[in-house]
């Protein structure tokens, strides 16, 4: 049985650094699954289906990546797919707080399935998904900080709408 981790997020948008930590977590899992969320919370720029191919297209080069999307509970969707470990990215100390309780709840629903985080490399770590929206939303450059797919579908959906997404606030992040 290959040891499989699994790698949630709503990935709105998918961006580089995503990228960066699905190849850290190759390094040591011989298969990552990028597992795309709904996001009930938040209200997504784009679609789920646009996300899944964003994101497949993207690692489409890496050995041992698979993209899927979930709306079950994470735990229960790791242990369906035999995974063992759930990988997180920790860009700054401000992640951790959240990151710790997600972790510790996780552990508490199945003490099975590892939390693993991972740093983003030096250049990604003041990179958020929130970020970027914001960026190119006011028609500021995003490019080599997401895919080119993704580049183009940003500056496609901030012109027809002229409308500046709204912001989660910086407390949490996700994505």
């Amino acid at each position: 049985m290959s040891k499989i981790a699994i790698y949630p997020g709503t990935f709105d948008p998918f961006t580089n650094g995503h990228i960066d930590l699905i190849q850290r977590t190759l390094k040591i899992f011989e298969e990552v699954i990028i597992a795309v969320a709904p996001s009930y919370k938040k209200q997504p720029l784009f679609t789920v289906e646009e996300r899944l191919g964003f994101i497949t297209e993207s690692v489409k080069d890496l050995k041992g990546a698979r993209v899927e999307s979930f709306k079950n509970l994470l735990v229960d969707y790791a242990r369906d797919k035999n995974s063992i470990a759930i990988v997180r990215g920790l860009r700054a100390v401000s992640d951790f707080e959240y990151e710790l309780q997600m972790a510790l709840m996780n552990r508490r629903l199945d003490a099975d399935i590892e939390a693993v985080f991972l740093m983003p490399s030096e250049e990604y770590t003041f990179l958020s998904s929130t970020l970027v929206k914001e960026v190119a939303s006011f028609g500021g450059s995003v490019k080599g900080l997401v895919p080119e797919a993704v580049e183009k579908a940003l500056k496609e959906k901030f012109k027809k709408s002229k409308v500046a997404p709204p912001l989660t606030g910086g407390g949490h992040r996700r994505g």
